[in-house]
C-alpha cells in the first residue's frame, strides 16, 4: 500500500516530484518502503504540499514561535481527518461516548486552525457527557470536575499541553483513581525545557498516577500515534515509524532487534495524507524498538523550535 501511494504522489504531487526527482530517484526502481523520500517537513512551511489541485476544506497551522514561518497542511476532506483520528483513538482508548473528556489547551485554542483543537472538540461533541470540554484557564473549576468524577467513580480522558498541565498540578495535588492524563508535547516558550520523563515524575507524584499518556502528532500528519506510559508509542495500522541517519537523509538505519533498539531521525509514513504528502522526514529524534513502538527522545538541535515542540532530551 505504501509503495502504491508513493508513486501516486509522485505523479500528482508537484512539490514531491520535484524533490523525488532532484534526488535522482527512479520511481520505478523503488520496490521497498526503505527506499521511499521522505520529503524534508520544512516543505510545508515554504510550500503548498498537495496531490492533486483542489480546494481545501481548511488549512492547519502549526503555532509556531513569534516571527516564524509556520507549516501549513491544506485538507481536502475534513471527514478524512475526522475519519483517522476517530479510528485511532478507538484503537488505543474505545468509544469517546464512554468517557467524559477535558480539554487544557491554552495557546491551541486561543488561535485559528489547530488540528490538535479541531481532534479534541470533536472528541468532546461525541462524549456528549456535562461536563466534558475545553477548560482554557479555569483550573479551579478542572479541579472540581477532576474531583466530582473520581467520587462517583466515573472515566475521564484529560488532555492537555504540557505547560499547561504542569500549571495546573503545581496548584493542585489529587490522586486520580478513574482519570487518565494525556500530555501533547508543548512548552511555547512558557516555560524552560526539560525532558518528557522529569513531566512525567512530576505529574505522575502530584497527580497520583502511575503512568502518564502522550500523543505524538502534528501539523503535517492527519494521524496519531500514542504512548499509554514509559513515552513508548505505537502507531495504528495505517501509519509507519522509520529512523533515518543524521548524516545521511536517505539513508534508513538497520532494523531494531530484540536488545538494540534504532536510533536516528524518525521518517513517518501516514497513509491518510492522501491528498499532501504520506512520506515526511521529520526533526524529531528517536528510538525504534523491534516490537515497532517508538520512543521521541528530541528535537534536532538544527531545526526551528516549534510551538508544540517534544521535549529536549537529556544526556
Amino acid at each position: 500500500m505504501a509503495l502504491e501511494m508513493f508513486r501516486l504522489q509522485y505523479e500528482h504531487n508537484k512539490i514531491y516530484k520535484l524533490y523525488t526527482d532532484a534526488l535522482h530517484i527512479n520511481p520505478l526502481q523503488v520496490n521497498r518502503i526503505e527506499d521511499i523520500p521522505f520529503l524534508p517537513i520544512q516543505f510545508f512551511k515554504t510550500n503548498q504540499v498537495t496531490t492533486t489541485n483542489f480546494e481545501p476544506e481548511t488549512i492547519f497551522e502549526s503555532s509556531g514561535t513569534t516571527g516564524e514561518n509556520t507549516s501549513r497542511h491544506f485538507v481536502k476532506k475534513l471527514s478524512l481527518y475526522k475519519e483517522s483520528f476517530l479510528t485511532g483513538f478507538k484503537l488505543f482508548y474505545g468509544n469517546p461516548r464512554e468517557l467524559c473528556i477535558l480539554a487544557l489547551l491554552p495557546g491551541y485554542l486561543e488561535r485559528q486552525n489547530s488540528s490538535l483543537v479541531t481532534m479534541a472538540d470533536h472528541l468532546i461533541k461525541l462524549s456528549d457527557r456535562s461536563h466534558s470540554g475545553f477548560y482554557l484557564h479555569n483550573h479551579e473549576k478542572l479541579y472540581q470536575t477532576l474531583v466530582h468524577h473520581e467520587i462517583r467513580k466515573q472515566p475521564v480522558l484529560l488532555i492537555g499541553v504540557t505547560f499547561a498541565l504542569l500549571d495546573f498540578a503545581e496548584k493542585y495535588s489529587i490522586d486520580l483513581n478513574y482519570t487518565t492524563v494525556m500530555e501533547t508535547g508543548g512548552m511555547k516558550g512558557r516555560r524552560e525545557e526539560i525532558t518528557r520523563e522529569e513531566v512525567h515524575t512530576f505529574l505522575k507524584q502530584k497527580l497520583g498516577l502511575q503512568n502518564i499518556h502522550s500523543e505524538y502528532g502534528m501539523t503535517e500528519l492527519l494521524s496519531q500515534a500514542y504512548s499509554t506510559g514509559k513515552g513508548l508509542f505505537k502507531c495504528p495500522p495505517w501509519m509507519k515509524v522509520l529512523a533515518r541517519e543524521e548524516d545521511d537523509p536517505l539513508e534508513i538505519t538497520a532494523s531494531p532487534r530484540k536488545y538494540k533498539p534504532s536510533t536516528g531521525l524518525l521518517n513517518v509514513i501516514d497513509l491518510a495524507n492522501i491528498y499532501s504528502c504520506s512520506f515526511i522526514a521529520t526533526d524529531d529524534v528517536g528510538k525504534l524498538y523491534h516490537n515497532g513502538s517508538f520512543e521521541v527522545l528530541g528535537r534536532r538541535d538544527i531545526s526551528d523550535l516549534r510551538g508544540c515542540s517534544l521535549l529536549t532530551a537529556s544526556d
